[in-house]
């Protein structure tokens, strides 16, 4: 695996790393599960630390694209099947969409400290100041979805935004667009929190639907965590095989 550094650069050497080995692991020799070379070699080839070194392939690991073996190493994932739903929406234009009427029950700000999760996926030291919005929306009737975001803070929020407005919009007045969204569903229980604000059951079937947006430069703007009501939402991908 073939790593350059530019030592001059303003880009922070982890940065340049986990970028070089992204692109090398797109290789057909990595395509089916190959081994990198271990953590000890690598830094002593590239003239850094292991923490610089790990910092890269933690953030790699977290996006899925490699995978560690305790006691053997570090792997490329194998690809795994996927779709790309085109032409992503906000939730107010998901609801439009369906023609049902948003509305916000609450809404919170705060700023809050990034934890390791967080701090790996914005590139921002541990602990990082970060600003945090909470949203319980619905139709007229009942509140079905809670929303936590987590925002860059290179976007220049500074917390009195009116988030009543389109998100996307308020980001767009920060010149941060979104360009590319990524999503993970999954099933779990609702805690005590969640059966309250959703006016449901605790231990009730409830969806988590975790989204990342990024700009058109696929920097991280938003992590964007959904509790769905299991009643209330389906979600639907539609594909178009070439024949």
């Amino acid at each position: 695996m073939k790593i350059s550094l530019d030592y001059n650069s303003p880009i922070p050497l982890h940065i340049q790393i986990e970028e070089q080995i992204r692109e090398a692991i797109k290789d057909d020799e990595y395509q089916n599960g190959a081994k990198i070379p271990n953590e000890v070699s690598l830094s002593k080839q590239l003239g850094i630390s292991r923490s610089t070194l790990r910092q890269s392939i933690n953030k790699l690991v977290y996006e899925g694209l490699l995978t560690r073996k305790k006691g053997v190493g570090t792997f490329v994932k194998k690809a795994a099947i996927s779709s790309k739903a085109q032409n992503w929406l906000s939730f107010s234009q998901e609801m439009k969409a369906l023609g049902i009427v948003p509305k916000n029950y609450e809404l919170h700000v705060s700023w809050v400290k990034a934890n390791k999760e967080l701090s790996m996926f914005f590139n921002l030291e541990e602990n990082a100041r970060i600003l945090k919005l909470e949203r319980l929306r619905g139709n007229e009737d009942i509140p079905f979805v809670y929303f936590v975001s987590y925002f860059n803070p290179r976007i220049g929020l500074t917390g009195n935004e009116d988030f009543s407005k389109p998100l996307y919009d308020i980001l767009a007045h920060y010149n941060s667009i979104a360009k590319l969204s990524k999503e993970e569903i999954s099933a779990v229980k609702a805690d005590a929190f969640f059966a309250q604000k959703l006016e449901i059951n605790e231990g009730d079937p409830i969806l988590r639907r975790k989204r990342f947006v990024f700009d058109p430069g696929n920097r991280p703007l938003e992590w964007n965590d959904g509790y769905y009501r299991a009643d209330s939402f389906t979600y639907t991908l539609e594909f178009d095989r070439e024949v």
